[in-house]
């Protein structure tokens, strides 16, 4: 019994061995899988990997610039006070940040700190001092911002640590090391590194530090596997169509004549040139496949619909991003974005910009004005609302209002300041020349009274 059991559990073993090698994913005796090795997805992910996915993957691209693209759909403004006035400090720094570049540079910034884990903007002072130095005082005037310098997190290394203890930034970085050419320039040799000290240098990310990741971190096996299963679709296509190969040969012939045939010497030698041969074909529609006694035959090939196995991943994806569906991936089914995910996305970019973008953009204010750039008062960053509605709407509205007040029979519902306000218009009182227009209309309905003709419709006169 004893030799019999001991049989049946080294069988039962081998069995169990078989099974889990032919059927990794489903079948084990533990609860626990390791998903990166079972479904090919990076153990580790770093910056590397992260900028080749957004500079080769189009949905990647696509998430990350069109979260940048909501969320800077608009330049912001500095004002004086919580309203705008355009003062001449005001209109001073609208056109040299427009001209400098100010706020796209910063846009970038922040683009490149979605695929990083951070990303830095370099501000360039004329104060006469070298980038590696603190910044004291800068002379008056918004001309002294020379402008902003993007910096990928690849090309950004903390150089030196604050390590006094008794320092309010313990902790935190003094110097950065800049590498110009670290990011999309591998075959360069002409690289520039430069030390850029702290004051000099913004860092775009969640909480302002280097310790966060990458906004594609969470959804880079969705993304990997949409392009697995885009790339396998494709290559598919391509076999199917030209039709793989199916090499024969007649009854009776040997290896040997075969090599002989072939005029090799070795059995590796003759698959080699088998194969050659076949991805010879294989290159190209126009391509001939020559093999003497041999008789080819093409493989048909049935592909599974892809999308049914596509559309999970992304959508999954989309979801990591805080992106819908159909934001992300246009109209690719003939469908536009419904109502409500257009508010949701506007909703997401309004959250993403009051809770990550605009502390950034009042830290750089701050220091301007801490430097002297700025005179010291209430500065407030401007930004159109992504929540209005568009202008069609507003005219809906508006409309909507002027019906209701037609049906009514008594007194309207609604002002006319109201629904000109509703469309989005300012009110009758603030428009130039309206007090004149009223009164022009009053004496064309007192003539025509008089003339005892009908009042003549409102029109436009020069």
């Amino acid at each position: 019994m004893s030799t019999h059991g001991t049989l049946l559990g080294n069988a039962y073993d081998r069995s169990r061995e078989l099974l889990r090698r032919f059927f990794p994913f489903a079948y084990t005796m533990s609860t626990k899988h390791d998903y990166a090795k079972d479904y090919g997805w990076p153990e580790e992910l770093g910056f590397e990997q992260f900028y080749r996915l957004y500079t080769r993957s189009g949905l990647a691209a696509a998430a990350v610039d069109k979260t940048i693209g909501k969320t800077w759909q608009t330049m912001p403004a500095l004002w004086e006070s919580e309203e705008p006035a355009e003062s001449p400090a005001e209109a001073a720094i609208r056109k040299h940040f427009a001209r400098r570049k100010i706020w796209r540079q910063l846009m970038e910034a922040d683009r490149r700190s979605m695929v990083g884990e951070y990303a830095g903007a370099i501000i360039l002072l004329r104060d006469g001092k070298d980038l590696a130095e603190p910044v004291d005082r800068v002379a008056r005037g918004i001309e002294n911002v020379v402008g902003i310098i993007p910096a990928w997190q690849g090309q950004l290394t903390v150089a030196e640590w604050d390590t006094e203890r008794q320092s309010e930034t313990y902790g935190e970085p003094m110097w950065f090391q800049f590498d110009e050419q670290a990011v999309g320039n591998p075959a360069s040799t002409n690289n520039s590194q430069l030390r850029i000290h702290r004051d000099r240098m913004l860092i775009f990310s969640d909480d302002g530090t280097l310790n966060c990741r990458s906004a594609l971190e969470p959804g880079y096996n969705d993304v990997s596997d949409a392009e697995k299963i885009k790339g396998a679709g494709g290559e598919g296509f391509w076999k199917s169509s030209r039709g793989a190969p199916v090499v024969e040969t007649k009854e009776g012939t040997s290896l040997q004549d075969i090599m002989r045939g072939m005029g090799v010497a070795t059995q590796q030698e003759a698959r080699d040139e088998l194969n050659q041969k076949a991805a010879d074909f294989q290159a190209g529609f126009d391509n001939f496949l020559m093999l003497g006694g041999f008789s080819a035959k093409p493989m048909t090939i049935t592909l599974p619909q892809p999308k049914e196995f596509w559309e999970p991943c992304v959508q999954s994806f989309a979801a990591s991003m805080g992106i819908p569906f159909k934001v992300l991936v246009g109209n690719i089914t003939g469908e536009r974005a419904s109502t409500e995910d257009a508010q949701e996305w506007a909703q997401t970019n309004m959250s993403r910009r009051e809770n990550r973008v605009l502390p950034i953009l009042y830290e750089f204010v701050e220091r301007l004005v801490a430097w002297g750039v700025l005179e010291k008062r209430d500065w407030t960053i401007g930004w159109d609302s992504l929540l209005e509605d568009s202008p069609d709407d507003k005219l809906g509205r508006a409309k909507t209002m002027a019906d209701i007040n037609s049906s009514l029979s008594n007194e309207p519902a609604f002002l006319p300041d109201e629904i000109r306000e509703a469309a989005g218009f300012k009110p009758a009182d603030e428009i130039d020349g309206w007090d004149e227009f009223l009164a022009e209309r009053e004496d064309r309905m007192r003539r025509a009274a008089e003339d005892g003709t009908s009042a003549p419709t409102d029109e436009v006169t020069e």
